[in-house]
């Protein structure tokens, strides 16, 4: 079997739509300003038609255009918001599809490294054991919201982030900064849950985080381990990290900002071994790019825009 796979490999079967990935990186390196996320958003106007045709997504091209990118990142799960149907559909279809990509980060992780540690290969198999059992979490609480496996769009852009060839890069990047990320949305969703009074969601996600916080500290750990003797070393596993994780802030919308949609779970990362340090650095690198109050702006005239085309054409 071939070692070091690139995310375009991963297999799916046909009810998956798989998503252009720069589509989950526009917002990383906008500006807080209207213009310039109307520019950057309608530059991928076709890309983002195309990648939802066919799916669950589409009715939101059809009412938001391109601007349907800028609806889940630009408010909070409320229970109370019209949207809050669509945006929790969206997000746990998203969590599964991150979760077999989480699954088939560990399996490669324990396969492309044949020479590392028995610990490590050990902590691997038994991550990829509790992901499998996540897909399969996530499955059933598709159908609890009643969404199917393929009904919106795929992105493997977590799986393309976090898997490095070197293998302190990867659970740096698998382990700390995609399960790190894991636990905010978690955290977040737990929050919903409690808000909504769904308890099946509630206890579900609940027992998930649990796995997620030691996932996290396996990476912790295993970055310790690999970089112990090498202290540049580890300064470039750290680095690596951290554009991993400014990437997975979608340009502030994982952040500690009072406007974030998903606000950085601290205590659960402090358990998982971040220290302070690295957590008031997630906060200022993540607190980058445009704030609600812009998107929600930029969202509304590309809607006009959109409409506009719809009535010409």
């Amino acid at each position: 079997m071939k070692r070091f796979i690139d995310h375009s490999e991963l297999a799916r079967d046909r009810r998956f739509v798989r998503q252009n990935n720069v589509l989950s990186t526009i917002l990383a390196d906008v500006e807080d300003n209207v213009e310039a996320v109307v520019e950057a958003i309608e530059e991928h106007a076709p890309l983002i038609e195309n990648s939802v045709r066919g799916t669950a997504a589409e009715p939101l091209f059809e009412r938001h255009g391109p601007g349907m990118l800028l609806v889940r990142p630009n408010e909070p799960m409320d229970p109370a918001h019209p949207a809050a149907a669509t945006q929790l559909r969206l997000r746990l279809h998203g969590v599964f599809v991150g979760e077999l990509q989480a699954l088939e980060g560990a399996a490669r992780s324990l396969w492309d490294f044949p020479d590392a540690p028995w610990e490590f290969q050990m902590n691997m198999a038994r991550q990829c054991w509790d992901e499998a059992r996540h897909v399969q979490t996530f499955e059933k609480l598709l159908d609890h919201v009643d969404v199917e496996p393929g009904m919106f769009p795929e992105s493997t852009f977590l799986f393309e982030c976090a898997c490095s060839e070197d293998p302190a890069m990867r659970v740096a990047g698998v382990n700390r900064a995609l399960e790190g990320l894991a636990c905010d949305v978690f955290r977040d969703t737990i929050r919903y849950a409690e808000a909504s009074g769904d308890e099946t969601l509630r206890q579900a996600v609940d027992f998930v985080l649990a796995d997620e916080i030691t996932h996290v500290r396996f990476g912790s750990e295993w970055v310790r381990e690999f970089t112990r003797d090498d202290p540049e070393y580890g300064q470039r596993v750290q680095d690596f990290r951290r554009e991993v994780d400014r990437q997975f802030s979608f340009g502030g919308a994982r952040s500690a900002r009072k406007d974030a949609s998903i606000p950085i779970a601290r205590e659960d990362r402090l358990e998982a071994g971040f220290s302070p340090e690295e957590l008031a650095d997630l906060e200022e690198l993540s607190a980058r790019g445009p704030s609600s109050e812009t998107l929600r702006e930029a969202l509304g005239v590309l809607r006009e825009r959109h409409e506009a085309r719809r009535q010409a054409g």
